[in-house]
């Protein structure tokens, strides 16, 4: 390792340019460095989950190649662990990895509250819990920056959805933001200092993320105290110079310049201040030196240990929701019908820019037979559609088995980076399957994999469920060690699994309209909802079932600290989720009815009884108080719950907390209809009183002018949209490269990629091979009268080809 040098000294040095330069990527994958200076260029990569360095051709959507890594269970599965070491070790080894592939940044992890069910990234994503959210970060971030690799937090900020996710804006409320949507990121920056922060491509109440001073400055920087540096996510960029205004650090991927000659421009205007270029500069240096003497050439890692860990984790990480008559675990030499593709083809990770070329792959079916069952195979569905055959052969081999194995789910087409979902159905193919198998054998258990909730009405019909969610490349190891017994489930679910898709209170408001998408819930998120509506679920937040049983008892509080026992009274050793929620009943303001407030993972051998301690810091009781500029705590006598769920909470307490008298301020707020939730149908008038400004609106507007940051799909149907779209149809064509997942989920993300791109974006897509104000000449070319329009759009092809031009001289 190289001493480290002073990025303030090495910034004193450059001229204008390079310090400008330095706020832009070298390419897709590299920081420029200053070679006068010796300021070497490094290398960032995707994850969150594993290493996904490009070997070749460099994408941002997960298409070209990459080197082999260890793909480790996806979020939404390790989240169910509840378990912060062991995502500390996972952490740890993905820095391993990226050392031996001089890779100086992991872009991870994601932190975004899972608002609804359907957005098709909710498998990069923890929770829809904040608390767990940014704990389990914490824990990630600290475990890869302890070995000298960065991190970078993301989506920065309220990113909840595929669609339109590079032009809308989301309208949330000062609250919902502070207490939801900003937590995570919150507790993750205080606790783990990430190296850097992702910036996200949406508005936040009007404004770009990337442009965002208030985000990026008042909040992440003032009010937190981050010390980093703030990335675009890749084509993020808006304004370049109101970025550097914002606090918007570093612009990935490169861009050819163009940005770089602005900053400069600006500075030499007045526009802007060179002391606001230092800091960039200084930001990205120092980000760049810390790399540097981070490096270990020769690193390698032990690929066959995290591996193990990778089955450690997915197995971890399962879900038991159903065992009806101990089915579970496999009784030791039964024969088993392993039914259903997902068996010997397993879906272990999402599509997009988290996809991960795995160093090895378990299959399921061939894990369960190393370990002493009889297994039969029968493939059971094909496509989305039921086949008769397949279901009658896989009904033939149930029959014949102790008990079926049923693996279903959703494939790769129905989630992925680039859209959401639109239903919460799984395949008519695997809910036909799950159904005849269960009427062939009543031994049968289901297992799932996906990366979101699905409707579960088929559950009443089967013996056993155990959700795998996307468990990475050793999932089908760590699946099986749980289906024989070698590993006894504790995982909970980081999420709420409604009964059906109506009853998620964003049902109404997502993905909302072409321009804005209205948080109309505000702070009913997940289980805050269906709490305080007393709405059933299919599977509660912090459900989860074990083989063997837990008991609690003797709760006491201490100040703000409470401590119960638990006890294993079953008759194996296994790991309890202990949770403690809070809540304070009869609050004057608007509230969820109890919320997370700490959790504590607990390993306990038969008859073993162990004191759970959890401290309750002021943060568990404060609440944002807008009219007041600030956090504040309501007094009272507040609850304390706890157990083994957010619906299974047998012991409470009471703490008395003193309040600062401030909720006062809001007694205007008192009418609303989010003092007692009763459905989830939020008015527009309860909602505007609650956002505390008019609301934009949420269509076009007639005859609004197209900007740069119309979307590409908007424009479609006009003879310069077309021909844009058709080119850049052909340029996707060729990086799908004409192979298997053509038809499948790469496809629809690249058409979506395409479609929601805003125009200024065109120039980092066209790779070079458009001039830099491509955008503006287009926008002009989209505008006005007919005359100006066919003049502009004369003016548009004449400078592309004389671009093209000098490129080809």
């Amino acid at each position: 390792m190289e001493a480290r040098r002073d990025a303030k000294e090495l910034v004193a040095q450059m001229t204008l340019e390079e310090k400008a330069s330095l706020c832009s990527g070298l390419n897709f994958w590299q920081l420029k460095g200053i070679k006068r200076l010796h300021l070497q260029p490094i290398m960032v990569t995707d994850g969150p989950h594993g290493l996904r360095k490009q070997a070749g051709a460099a994408d941002h959507l997960g298409i070209s190649q990459s080197v082999p890594a260890t793909c480790f269970p996806t979020a939404c599965a390790t989240a169910c662990s509840f378990d912060r070491e062991l995502l500390a070790e996972i952490g740890g080894a993905m820095a391993e990895e990226c050392l031996q592939e001089d890779v100086a940044v992991i872009l991870g992890p994601g932190v975004n509250i899972k608002r609804s069910p359907l957005c098709g990234r909710n498998f990069e994503y923890f929770s829809e819990d904040p608390l767990l959210a940014g704990e389990l970060a914490a824990a990630l971030i600290a475990g890869v920056q302890e070995k000298g690799i960065g991190t970078s937090l993301k989506h920065y900020a309220a990113n909840n959805q595929e669609s339109r996710r590079m032009v809308i804006d989301v309208i949330a409320d000062d609250r919902a933001l502070r207490e939801i949507y900003l937590r995570a990121f919150e507790i993750a920056v205080r606790k783990a200092q990430p190296w850097t922060v992702m910036c996200s491509y949406n508005r936040i109440n009007g404004t770009y993320a990337s442009d965002n001073r208030w985000l990026l400055t008042q909040v992440l920087r003032e009010d937190w105290g981050f010390e980093g540096l703030v990335v675009t996510d890749w084509g993020a960029m808006n304004d370049r110079v109101e970025a550097v205004k914002a606090g918007l650090d570093l612009e990935m991927p490169g861009g050819g310049g163009g940005n770089d000659a602005k900053i400069v421009a600006a500075v030499q205007s007045g526009a802007l201040k060179e002391e606001a270029v230092d800091g960039l500069a200084i930001r990205v240096a120092d980000l760049i030196l810390k790399a540097q003497a981070a490096r270990q050439p020769g690193y390698r890692y032990d690929a066959e240990g995290h591996h193990a860990l990778a089955r450690k984790a997915a197995a971890q990480s399962c879900v038991l929701l159903k065992n009806e008559g101990g089915v579970l675990p496999l009784k030791p030499g039964a024969k088993a019908a392993i039914i259903g593709g997902f068996a010997k083809a397993p879906r272990y990770q999402g599509t997009g820019s988290s996809k991960i070329r795995p160093s090895r792959l378990d299959s399921p079916y061939e894990e369960l037979a190393k370990l002493g069952f009889e297994v039969a195979y029968a493939e059971g569905y094909r496509g989305f559609e039921p086949d008769d055959a397949l279901v009658a052969q896989a009904v033939e081999v149930a029959k014949s088995a102790d008990v079926a194995i049923v693996y279903a789910g959703l494939p790769d087409a129905y989630e992925s980076e680039g859209f959401d979902r639109t239903a919460m159905d799984i395949p008519a193919s695997h809910a036909q399957l799950i159904r005849a198998v269960a009427r062939a054998n009543p031994n049968t258990v289901v297992v799932l994999l996906l990366g979101s909730p699905v409707v579960t009405d088929w559950a009443k019909d089967v013996q056993g469920l155990l959700v795998a969610y996307l468990g990475g490349q050793a999932a089908g190891g760590g699946v099986a060690d749980v289906l024989s017994g070698a590993v006894c489930p504790g995982g909970k679910l980081a999420e709420s699994w409604p009964l059906a898709l109506a009853d998620n209170p964003s049902y109404h408001h997502f993905p909302g309209g072409s321009k804005t998408v209205e948080y109309r819930e505000s702070l009913f998120v997940g289980y805050r909802y269906y709490d305080a509506a007393a709405k059933a679920v299919a599977w509660p937040f912090g459900y989860g079932l074990s083989y063997t049983s837990f008991a609690y008892s003797d709760m006491a509080a201490e100040g703000y600290e409470v401590s119960f026992a638990v006890e294993n009274t079953g008759p194996v050793e296994g790991a309890e989720t202990a949770q403690v929620y809070v809540g304070l009943p009869g609050s004057t303001i608007i509230r969820p009815k109890k919320w997370l407030a700490g959790f504590e993972k607990v390993r306990l051998a038969p008859g073993e009884r162990k004191t759970v301690r959890i401290g309750l810091t002021g943060e568990a009781f404060r609440y944002f108080n807008a009219a007041a500029g600030g956090w504040r705590v309501e007094g009272g006598t507040y609850t304390v719950f706890a157990g083994s769920s957010a619906n299974d909470l047998p012991l409470t307490a009471t703490v008395e907390v003193s309040g600062d008298g401030d909720e006062a301020l809001l007694s205007a707020q008192s009418g609303l209809g989010y003092m007692n939730v009763t459905g989830n149908r939020f008015g527009e008038a309860d909602f505007a009183a609650l956002y505390g400004r008019p609301l934009p609106p949420s269509e076009p507007l007639p005859g609004e002018p197209r900007t740069v940051n119309t979307a590409l799909g908007d424009v479609k149907d006009t003879v310069i949209g077309g021909l844009i779209l058709a080119g850049a149809r052909k340029q996707a064509e060729k990086a799908l490269g004409g192979s298997a997942e053509r038809d499948g989920a790469a496809a629809a993300m690249m058409e979506a990629a395409l479609l929601e791109m805003p125009l200024r974006g065109l120039a980092i897509w066209g790779g070079g091979s458009l001039p830099p104000d491509f955008p503006e000449l287009m926008v002009d070319a989209l505008n006005g009268n007919p005359l100006s329009r066919a003049f502009a759009t004369a003016k548009l092809m004449y400078r592309l080809a004389r671009f093209r031009g000098k490129k080809k001289a």
